[in-house]
């Protein structure tokens, strides 16, 4: 197989693979993620408004303001953060949506940790 027919092979193959991105449907509703924290899973639920983001974890309530970079990145600040490490503030970048969840990607905002997870619309 010469070299140009390979390289068009790939260049179709990830033509085909192309994921959604529909990001503007998932700007506002009521969501929720879960993780695993060693080797526990642990669920939050939050409602996202254009402005804010009001998230619930384990009984307590946290609010934090949204500000959309472009339709598919926004920055989460904490309104009443208690300590260091909640003041400072989230990059929140939206990767591809598939039917009612997207996958994104975040971390503290000038970090360059960055972690993933999947969050689910559910209104």
């Amino acid at each position: 197989m010469n070299k140009s027919t390979l390289f068009l092979l790939l260049l179709i193959s990830f033509s085909c693979s192309k994921r959604e991105r529909n990001c503007t449907d998932f700007k506002t509703g009521k969501f929720e993620f879960t993780q695993d924290i060693k080797g526990k899973k642990n669920t939050s639920t939050f409602i996202r408004t254009e402005n804010l983001q009001i998230e619930t974890y384990n009984g307590k309530t946290d609010t934090a303001t949204v500000r959309w970079v472009n339709d598919c990145e926004f920055i989460l600040q904490k309104l009443h953060p208690k300590s260091m490490k909640e003041e400072k503030a989230i990059s929140m970048k939206i990767l591809f949506t598939e039917n009612n969840s997207y996958t994104f990607e975040y971390s503290f905002v000038g970090s360059n940790q960055k972690q993933r997870g999947t969050v689910t619309k559910l209104e």
